[in-house]
């Protein structure tokens, strides 16, 4: 499943102690005075385990017991995520460690640790097995005219039985893979026939080349997994193992994992101001930010190739194998502090380059708008891609303000109607989203929210004043979740604008809070010895008592989506909690000046009739029907079978862009951002995202759908 969707939400007692609550002002501290450093790794891990089981029964919404059958669960789930594909362990490894699955749970409860580091001597030892294995079935030709499929899907497959039956099973694999790039030759040849270096190669000799490139790419992964394979990555995981079978938001970050989430949240960090990227097996430096300390330094350059880092005259670490989100991490850290990057330039030369980190603002991620011109209209329209809030720092961006500032930008070019687009964004700050709500309607209640013991409490907008009272639409997808179904569902339960999307928006109705874990290291930060543990502590519902949890929000008009038969909505998730219901708030219904029947009536058919809309539904339905089934390892059936699904895939990207794009510019006011950026590259980013939103079959019936509210609308009042 793509990435988590992350979020940081309020406690339901008051606003004013948003910041205490969300970073809580108690340490959830462990027995004893030693030091992380001073003490030995399994009693560290023993302490925090507890630690975290007992804050598990305590504080979730909805703890499950910590007996039994949960360790069973935990058994199967961490051997899960260590051999997902069922092509390392085989069923007596199995066997050998099912003395453990009925004694995590005294683990958990304080007893000594064995299934984890027992579970990664058996995987290490098998791991080794597992690339001697691929590497013998890859040193032979194979043939790809015989009939035979291959099942690749681990949930459908038993471990294998024996060393013979797992070597068959990454016989099968191997060859997949190799058909895949085998074809890919093939049709590469076709292609260039005029070409003789291609055009005179052999079937046997792509056959060849196909297998190495397999080797190349199953030689990389699993270096990768050997990299990554320490004790502590592996701690991380069992105990998120078991967090995650509390409910899917409940999480444990381990420091540098914390750290990552309040960047993402606050849309800056301290870095050196350098995009890296991978190619040809080496992480080398992408773009260069203007005014960062890799620019000021003036001896970064695009394209060198980062060999280690070390931080300050600290040991440097050797990052070969690494992927980039692991080079990442270590460059980043704390403002001020020092990082020694080990270059190669283009010249050859080696240098190390000591580099004081400074604040990075991830402005990208920040709310953008532009106008659409459709008809006599001027349609202003927000991308808000998160509701991201900097609550460390007072002057730090804000969803909500942000917003509010590009709403009056595009009320200054007088708009008739407003699109926010919501779209994909994951959630965040329930504190802006109530901030957000408050821009477009009077006074009232906007979510209410519940923990496990008390009575719900309602979170409401209070300020008297409405920035923007003209015709609104709200854009989701599957992948708007949290605070983005909480504005949605308001925008909704008030009537105060339609909803346009796919068939549900994701459906997360929790509320997660971050418990600091261990004694304080950095009071400047909030960084913590252990980390901290992303806890399920609530429940939020719509003002109309519906939980939003399982459900989502279902749009007022609904558009066909091609991702809408993926299953990575919260209801696929075996431990998301259930649906319910609680009384309704009292509540004041906006004064649409126009007849919603009407207006969904119209898109409707104009949906109905759209051949696109009609192509993307049918593709969309043969693909949920046709893609989970077992690969085909004969070419012909194989190209058979990819031709149809790359049809489909295909007209779905084809028909869900315009043919003539439409005319949507950016502000005056932004103009320069957009064509004449001091960073070319974020220039360029910015105009390759209008031209994206130019074509967008989506935004342009959403376009269509405000046109036709600012036609019927009058000027706006709430219904007395």
């Amino acid at each position: 499943m793509i990435k988590k969707i992350l979020n940081i939400m309020l406690s339901k007692k008051v606003l004013p102690l948003l910041l205490i609550v969300i970073f809580g002002s108690i340490f959830w501290a462990f027995k004893g005075r030693t030091t992380s450093a001073e003490e030995p790794s399994l009693a560290r891990q023993q302490r925090l385990l507890t630690g975290i089981g007992q804050i598990l029964e305590a504080r979730h919404y909805s703890p499950k017991a910590i007996d039994n059958a949960f360790s069973k669960q935990v058994f199967d789930k961490y051997l899960k995520s260590l051999d997902p594909d069922k092509n390392v362990f085989i069923q007596a490894d199995i066997n050998d460690l099912k003395k453990y699955d009925t004694t995590i749970d005294d683990e958990i409860n304080g007893g000594p640790i064995q299934f984890f580091p027992a579970a990664g001597v058996a995987y290490k030892k098998r791991l080794d097995e597992a690339i001697n294995d691929y590497t013998a079935v890859l040193a032979r030709p194979f043939d790809f005219t015989t009939n035979e499929s291959a099942q690749l899907d681990g949930d459908k497959l038993d471990y294998p039985a024996n060393e013979a039956a797992k070597q068959e099973l990454w016989r099968k694999r191997a060859k997949f893979l190799s058909l895949e790039k085998y074809s890919e030759l093939l049709s590469y040849r076709d292609k260039n026939k005029n070409v003789d270096s291609i055009a005179h190669k052999t079937n046997a000799q792509f056959e060849a080349e196909a297998r190495a490139k397999t080797l190349s790419t199953l030689n990389k992964i699993y270096t990768r997994i050997k990299l990554r394979l320490t004790e502590e990555e592996q701690f991380n995981s069992f105990v998120n193992t078991i967090t995650d079978l509390m409910d899917p938001h409940t999480e444990y970050f381990p420091p540098v994992e914390k750290r990552g989430f309040d960047e993402e949240m606050s849309g800056h960090f301290f870095g050196i101001g350098a995009q890296l990227k991978e190619e040809d097996n080496v992480i080398k430096i992408a773009t260069i930010i203007p005014g960062s300390p890799a620019w000021k330094s003036q001896k970064v350059q695009v394209n060198d190739i980062i060999m280690k880092v070390a931080q300050g005259p600290g040991e440097p670490v050797d990052i070969s194998g690494f992927d980039v989100l692991d080079v990442v991490k270590l460059i980043r850290g704390n403002k001020g502090t020092e990082v020694r990057l080990t270059m190669k330039k283009a010249d050859g030369t080696i240098q190390v380059l000591p580099l004081i980190r400074d604040e990075i603002v991830q402005d990208e991620s920040f709310a953008r708008s532009v106008i659409a011109k459709t008809g006599d209209k001027k349609i202003g329209y927000i991308y808000l891609p998160e509701f991201y809030a900097d609550f460390e720092n007072p002057n730090g961006a804000r969803c909500s303000v942000d917003v509010a500032h590009e709403i009056e930008k595009l009320k200054a070019e007088h708009i008739d109607g407003l699109v926010l687009d919501l779209r994909n964004n994951g959630g965040g700050s329930l504190y802006e989203v109530v901030k957000m709500v408050g821009l477009f309607i009077k006074t009232g209640p906007v979510v209410q929210v519940r923990d496990r013991d008390a009575a719900p409490a309602t979170l409401s907008d209070n300020e008297e004043s409405i920035l923007y009272d003209g015709p609104l639409t709200v854009m989701v997808n599957e992948m708007s979740a949290s605070a983005s179904e909480i504005f949605a569902a308001a925008i909704q339960d008030y009537k105060r604008g339609v909803i346009v999307g796919s068939t549900s928006t994701y459906g997360k109705g929790t509320v997660q809070k971050n418990l600091p874990l261990g004694r304080a290291v950095d009071l400047s930060t909030g960084e913590t010895e252990f980390g901290a543990l992303k806890l399920t502590f609530e429940k939020f519902y719509r003002i109309n008592g519906n939980s939003t949890q399982l459900k989502g929000v279902t749009p007022d008009v609904v558009l066909p989506d091609q991702y809408d038969y993926i299953k990575f909505r919260e209801k696929d998730q075996p431990s998301a909690l259930q649906w319910d219901q609680i009384p309704k708030s009292t509540y004041t219904l906006w004064d649409a000046g126009f007849d919603w029947s009407a207006i969904q009536q119209k898109a409707d058919a104009r949906i109905e009739a759209n051949p696109a809309f009609s192509a993307i539904k049918n593709n969309t339905n043969w693909l949920s029907n046709n893609v989970d089934k077992e690969y085909q390892l004969n070419i012909d059936k194989y190209k058979q079978d990819q031709t149809a699904i790359k049809d489909k895939v295909h007209q779905n990207d084809s028909v869900s862009k315009l043919a003539k794009p439409m005319d949507i510019q950016p502000v005056l006011a932004d103009k320069d951002k957009f064509f004449n950026n001091p960073d070319k590259a974020k220039g360029e980013r910015y105009q390759q995202w209008l031209k994206g939103v130019q074509s967008d079959i989506y935004i342009n019936e959403t376009l269509n759908i405000i046109s036709d509210i600012a036609d019927k609308s009058h000027t706006n009042t709430a219904k007395q």
